[in-house]
C-alpha cells in the first residue's frame, strides 16, 4: 500500500484495525478485568478524599467551634486512603504495562514468523528498512499508545463518571452547568482527534521510507562514493527528511491544540461551578465544605478531558502503526507444497511448463517458458544481464512462487520435498562470518542427511584450509572455495551453483571447475548460470540461452560445435551481439 493510500483509510479499515488490537488484548483478559477493579478503586479512593476534605472544613467553621477530634479522624482517613489510592494506582501500572509488553511481544513474534513464510517475491518488492520500520518503530509506537490508552483511559472515563454522578446526588443545578458546557470539550477533542490520526498515518509511512532509504544508503555506501554520487544520495535522503518535516510539523500542531482548547473549556467549567456553588452556598443551600467539594470535583472533572484527548491522539497513532504491522501480517505466504507429495527419488529430472514470473502485472521477468531437462547433464544458463536467469534459479529453489505454471524436480512440485534434495549455491555468501568452518560443518552434517563430512574434510585439507580459522580471516576466493566444498559435498539429486566462478581469480576458477566436474553426485543434474561461458565450457554438457525471461535456445555443446562450427562462447557472442 502507497503512502497515499495509507493516508486515507476508511472507517471501516480503522474499526477492523481496532477489533484486531482488541483480538490481541483477548489472551491476557485476566490483566484487563484486574486493570479495571483497580482503576475503580483508585479512582473511588481519590473521589473520596475531597469528601473527607470538605467534612473537615465544615468542622473548623465557626470561630472557637473547630473540632479538633473530628478533624484528626479525618486527617488519618485521608492518609488511609491516599495510600490505598496510591497502591491501586502502583497495580494499575503493574497490570497494564503486563498486557503492553505481552501485546507487543506477541505482534513481533508473529511478525518474525511472517517473515519466515513469505514468498521471496514480497521481500524483494518491499525495502527491508520498512519492514524493520513495522516490527520495530511501528510496534513500539502502538504499545506507546496501547498503554497510555490503558493507564490513563480507564481511569479518566471512571473520574468522569463518579464525578457526575456525585455532583447529581448533592445538587442538580450545578451538575447541570457540567454536563451542557462538557459537549464542547468532546467536539474540540474529536475535532483535532481526526486531523492528528491522518497526519500521523503520513508520519508513520515517511517514517519507513527514512528507515529504508538509511538502510540502503549505509549498505550501499561503498559504492556511492566510487562513483561519486554522494550528492544524489543527499539529495533523496533531504527530499524525505523534507516530507517528514511536512508531516510531522502538521501532526505536532493539530495535537498540541488539544491541550489547550480542552483546558480553555475546562476553565470555563469551573467558573461556572464556582459561581452557581456560590450563589447556592450563601443561599444555603449547600455548605462551604460542599462548595469545597464541587470545586475539587469541577477540577478532577476536567483533568480526565485533558488526558482523554492525549490519549485520543496517541490511539490515532498507535492505530496507523497497527494498521501497517497487520498489514505485514496479512500478506500471502509462500504456496506450500502440494499435498500427498510423493517421497523423492533423486534423479535430477527438471520440468517447466508455460512459467511465468512478475512482481507487477506490467513487468514480466519470465514468460511463458518451457524446460525439460533430462537427469546427469551439466547445464549452463546463459543470457545477457536481466534475461531472467536469477529469477528462474529462485524458483527452482522455492524461494520465488511462479506467477504462472508448474516446476517439478523428480516428479514433485517445488516444496519441502525438494528442496532436501537440491543443493544450491547461491551468487552471495551465506555463511556467518563469525563461525568457524568446523562448525559450518557441525551445522552442515546436523542439517542435512546427504551431507558428506569426510568429502567435505578431504577437500579442505587438499587446499591447506584449515577447519578451525572462521569465515571473516579467509580471503574472497577462499570463501568461494569453502562455500562450494559445502555444496558439492551433498548427494543431491540436483545442482544449482549461481555464478560459482564469479569475481575469482583464475586459479580459484579452475579449482572450482575440478571441484564441480570431481565431486558431484554423478546421476544428478548441474545447473549453471555463469557469464563466463568460456571458462565453465569445458564441464558443459547443455546450455540454455535465455532473453527477456523467454528460452532462445536449448541444445547440447556438441550440437553447437558440429553445427555451428563454433565454441559456445563464440555463438553465444552472436547471437546476443549488441
Amino acid at each position: 500500500m502507497s503512502a497515499k493510500a495509507k493516508a486515507k483509510l476508511t472507517p471501516e479499515q480503522r474499526k477492523a484495525t481496532l477489533t484486531r488490537v482488541l483480538h490481541k488484548i483477548r489472551p491476557y483478559s485476566l490483566f484487563v478485568v484486574c486493570s479495571l477493579i483497580v482503576a475503580a478503586v483508585s479512582v473511588a479512593a481519590q473521589l473520596y478524599i475531597p469528601i473527607l476534605c470538605g467534612d473537615a472544613i465544615d468542622l473548623m467553621l465557626g470561630k472557637g467551634n473547630v473540632d479538633f477530634a473530628g478533624v484528626g479522624r479525618i486527617i488519618v482517613e485521608v492518609l488511609v486512603v491516599a495510600v490505598v489510592a496510591a497502591f491501586a494506582q502502583w497495580l494499575l501500572s503493574v497490570c497494564n504495562n503486563r498486557i503492553t509488553f505481552s501485546v507487543s511481544r506477541d505482534l513481533r513474534n508473529e511478525a518474525l514468523r511472517k517473515i519466515q513464510t513469505l514468498p521471496l517475491s514480497y521481500l524483494d518488492s518491499h525495502p527491508s528498512g520498512d519492514i524493520v520500520s513495522r516490527m520495530v518503530a511501528d510496534v513500539d509506537t502502538f504499545a506507546d499508545g496501547l498503554l497510555m490508552g490503558f493507564t490513563q483511559l480507564f481511569s479518566g472515563v471512571l473520574t468522569i463518571l463518579g464525578t457526575l454522578l456525585f455532583m447529581l446526588s448533592e445538587n442538580v443545578a450545578i451538575t447541570l452547568v457540567v454536563v451542557c458546557i462538557t459537549p464542547l470539550s468532546l467536539l474540540v477533542a474529536s475535532f483535532l482527534a481526526k486531523r492528528s490520526y491522518k497526519y500521523f498515518q503520513g508520519q508513520s509511512s515517511v517514517r519507513g521510507e527514512q528507515t529504508a532509504l538509511v538502510n540502503e544508503m549505509i549498505e550501499g555506501q561503498k559504492v556511492v562514493q566510487a562513483f561519486g554520487h554522494e550528492a544524489e544520495s543527499l539529495t533523496a535522503f533531504d527530499e524525505v527528511n523534507g516530507r517528514l518535516q511536512d508531516v510531522s510539523l502538521k501532526a505536532i500542531f493539530f495535537s498540541s491544540l488539544t491541550n489547550p482548547a480542552t483546558r480553555f473549556v475546562n476553565n470555563i467549567v469551573y467558573a461556572g461551578v464556582g459561581l452557581v456553588g456560590a450563589v447556592y452556598a450563601v443561599r444555603g443551600g449547600i455548605t462551604i465544605g460542599q462548595l469545597s467539594v464541587f470545586l475539587s470535583y469541577a477540577n478532577q472533572y476536567t483533568k480526565p478531558f485533558n488526558e482523554i484527548s492525549g490519549v485520543v491522539t496517541e490511539l490515532q497513532n498507535a492505530l496507523a502503526c497497527a494498521a501497517r504491522v497487520f498489514e505485514l501480517l496479512d500478506a500471502d505466504d509462500q504456496v506450500p507444497e502440494v499435498e500427498n507429495a510423493s517421497v523423492l527419488q533423486p534423479d535430477g529430472h527438471v520440468q517447466l511448463e508455460d512459467v511465468s514470473f512478475r512482481y507487477l502485472p506490467d513487468r514480466p521477468l519470465i514468460e511463458g517458458l518451457s524446460l525439460d531437462v533430462k537427469p546427469g547433464q551439466r547445464i549452463a544458463i546463459v543470457g545477457p544481464t536481466g534475461c531472467g536467469k536469477t529469477t528462474l534459479i529462485k524458483m527452482l529453489n522455492g524461494l520465488l512462487t511462479p506467477t504462472e505454471g508448474t516446476i517439478m524436480i523428480d516428479g514433485n512440485y517445488v516444496g519441502p520435498v525438494t528442496k532436501s534434495k537440491v543443493a544450491y549455491l547461491p551468487d552471495r555468501t551465506y555463511l556467518t562470518m563469525n563461525q568457524t568452518i568446523r562448525e559450518i560443518l557441525d551445522f552442515f552434517q546436523d542439517f542435512y542427511t546427504d551431507f558428506s563430512r569426510e568429502r567435505a574434510e578431504e577437500m579442505l585439507k587438499s587446499l591447506g584450509i584449515d577447519p578451525a580459522v572462521k569465515m571473516r580471516t579467509l580471503s574472497k576466493g577462499t570463501k568461494e572455495k569453502v562455500q562450494l566444498i559445502l555444496v558439492m559435498s551433498r548427494n543431491a539429486s540436483l545442482y544449482i551453483l549461481d555464478e560459482p566462478i564469479a569475481g575469482v581469480d583464475p586459479a580459484a576458477r579452475d579449482y572450482i571447475l575440478r571441484t564441480i566436474i570431481n565431486n558431484y553426485n554423478p546421476e544428478a543434474t548441474v545447473l549453471i548460470s555463469t557469464h563466463l561461458i568460456e571458462d565453465v565450457e569445458q564441464v558443459l554438457d547443455e546450455v540454455i540461452f535465455m532473453r527477456y525471461g523467454q528460452l532462445v535456445l536449448y541444445t547440447s555443446v556438441d550440437n553447437i560445435r558440429e553445427e555451428k562450427g563454433k565454441s559456445v562462447d563464440a555463438y553465444f557472442r552472436e547471437v546476443f551481439a549488441c
